[in-house]
């Protein structure tokens, strides 16, 4: 296996032409075309010349700053790592600092001047550990360049306030006893693998992401990654063949801080989760279950989705079929390790799967560049890829048993953290679907307050803590369509918010008779006075659209008011900025009762009279602090 991300599908015969045409199309149409681009697979060559268009017309656009430091050469890895971001939707810059001298780039004015969010230490083993020494000592010395790591990442942290991404050391050292290198423990090979392994723990401690380019190693080879020739000429620890998967990875933990990680597993049925048409075959004439290898293979992508879905990924169903045909398997067929339970959709009829698609979106609450859809017919995924482009569609292979091993290669599920909200969130899903859905394609009226009443909702709130700290930050990042302005936030950010006297923040909890949804919506306000009056302005309000529907967000709001009003406000200020993707929150305001107060630099401004405000009596839940 090749470091050629063989899950994106091939660039189009006429690139060159497309890549041309950009140049003289309006902006919004220009980031589509070029974020269309990016999603195939792209050589060196391509990435880069791309990469130059981008950064000739977004110049100036509003980016995500990331410095890249370490002790090699890395120049050469920078357009891949802005077109893997562009590939996430992502508008990233790229800030290399001189070579080998990192520890200086940390203190130095230049990085300052970039302000970066995010910092990226690639380092090699010769560097941080020293050359070979057979008779060095077992582990003294891997502690102590461990010890002058974490003063980088300490230094780092203190200065800029970013998140932090380290890479892993490749293991590029030569072994001198072969399979027992472990045995000569001064080694370089040796003391790579034993740093490797302290180093995760140290980042898990903290809080540091990881670039795991040995694990990309055990999975391509290291002449996928490394050219020794390249290394003695140019000092390039990672080759310029593997440039745009290097890319592609630091972009998956980029965007998963930013909550550009996908969401949902949507799925075919025939000649994907089993073989054969269930139509034709019949239950008996599908294949899949122990006994052969090809029935084992189809479960192999069952036991992955159902894994998927226990760390918190949503699955669903889109399939061209009867829909009680389509369900029979899973309540029938006795080898299945899917059954109907584990879905939070299921789309089975005859329409378009583009059409099907939006369908499931909005059924979840989700957006469509949220959803991975798995198909097997290369003329669907050709259809789904013309018509919804945000939506990812892996060139999943023939063979039925690579199919999961496809999907773990292209991250589509990336994740920096894992929180027991994460772990909750697919049966969450499926217990709203169950409940005959309680987003705005649920019951209306009447029947939807009916639904609400006996959920035995409680919402409850309390202010930002540590406890909290790692959901809300969670939640700030990824959150993209209720979300009133998009702002972002670093978790040192958010702690500082925790003893700001002139700052409320409110995290909400939602529960009810089906179980707990974790917390579920995320309020941070600033306090300030204007016209001789106190006023509270909401800087960050969003909701997870998985309680769409429930009247949360009227319930935020009585608590929102009632907590400004203690704290001397007599006016709450929303802020709403469009962002291209919270379109659903434009009118929230309004909906709410604020009057419009005009348009700032580029949000608006709504006003709410704390003094006419008055709860809404006949909320679905019970609203206390937690």
């Amino acid at each position: 296996m090749t470091a050629d991300r063989h899950w994106l599908p091939a660039p189009p015969a006429d690139f060159s032409a497309r890549l041309a045409a950009i140049e003289a199309l309006p902006e919004a149409q220009a980031w589509d075309a070029l974020t269309a681009l990016s999603r195939t697979r792209l050589d060196p060559a391509r990435t880069s010349r791309l990469d130059r268009v981008l950064q000739r017309r977004f110049r100036d656009r509003e980016a995500h700053n990331l410095a890249l430091l370490g002790s090699s050469t890395l120049s050469h890895l920078a357009a891949g790592i802005r077109v893997g971001a562009l590939r996430r939707d992502v508008r990233l810059t790229v800030f290399e600092g001189p070579y080998g001298r990192y520890r200086e780039a940390i203190d130095g004015e230049a990085l300052r001047a970039v302000r970066p969010d995010t910092l990226l230490l690639a380092l090699d083993a010769a560097d941080l550990l020293g050359p070979n020494d057979p008779a060095g000592p077992e582990a003294g010395d891997i502690g102590e360049a461990l010890d002058r790591l974490k003063q980088v990442w300490a230094g780092a942290r203190a200065l800029h306030r970013c998140a932090l991404i380290q890479q892993t050391l490749l293991p590029t050292a030569l072994p001198l006893l072969g399979g027992n290198e472990h045995r000569m423990p001064g080694s370089l090979a040796a003391r790579t693998t034993r740093f490797n392994a302290a180093l995760r723990d140290a980042a898990a401690a903290e809080g540091v992401d990881l670039l795991a380019l040995d694990d990309a190693v055990s999975r391509h080879g290291l002449e996928a990654w490394h050219d020794p020739a390249l290394w003695l000429r140019a000092r390039q620890a990672v080759t310029p063949a593997a440039g745009p998967l290097y890319g592609d990875l630091v972009a998956r933990l980029v965007g998963a801080r930013l909550g550009r990680s996908a969401k949902a597993l949507v799925l075919d049925l025939d000649d994907t989760l089993w073989g054969g048409t269930i139509g034709e075959d019949g239950l008996s004439g599908i294949v899949v279950g122990q006994g052969s290898a090809l029935g084992e293979s189809f479960l192999a992508l069952q036991a992955y989705a159902r894994d998927l879905s226990r760390r918190g990924i949503v699955l669903a169903i889109c399939s061209k079929n009867d829909p009680e045909t389509a369900r029979l398997p899973f309540a029938e067929h006795p080898d299945m390790l899917l059954r109907l339970p584990d879905f939070g959709a299921f789309a089975a009829n005859w329409d378009d799967k583009a059409t099907n698609l939006r369908r499931i979106a909005q059924e979840l609450g989700l957006g469509l560049d949220a959803l991975v859809f798995v198909d097997d017919n290369p003329f669907e995924r050709a259809l789904v890829r013309e018509n919804l482009p945000m939506v990812a569609v892996p060139e999943v292979p023939e063979e039925p048993a690579l199919v999961a091993r496809c999907l773990s290669d292209a991250g589509y599920f990336e994740a920096a953290t894992l929180t027991d909200e994460d772990r909750f969130r697919a049966q969450a899903y499926a217990r709203r679907i169950g409940t005959g859905g309680l987003a705005a394609t649920g019951p209306a009226g009447a029947d939807l307050a009916r639904t609400l009443a006996g959920l035995g909702m409680r919402l409850s709130w309390r202010s930002f803590d540590a406890v909290g700290l790692p959901r809300i930050v969670q939640l700030v990042n990824k959150t993209n369509q209720f979300n009133l302005t998009t702002r972002r936030l670093r978790e040192a950010e958010a702690a500082a918010l925790i003893d700001d006297p002139d700052t409320l923040t409110l995290q909400l909890r939602l529960t009810d008779r089906l179980g707990d949804n974790g917390v579920i919506a995320v309020v941070i306000g600033r306090l300030a006075e204007r016209d001789l009056d106190v006023e509270l302005a909401i800087e960050t309000w969003l909701m997870s659209c998985r309680v769409l529907g429930r009247r949360v967000e009227e319930g935020t709001l009585a608590v929102l008011a009632a907590q400004a009003a203690r704290r001397g406000a007599r006016r709450l200020v929303g802020l709403y900025r469009p962002s291209g993707r919270n379109g659903m929150v434009a009118d929230l305001y309004p909906r709410l009762g604020f009057t419009t107060d005009g348009e700032g630099e580029g949000e608006e401004r709504w006003v709410l009279d704390l003094a006419a405000y008055t709860p809404p009596g006949d909320l679905p839940m019970v609203v206390e602090a937690g």
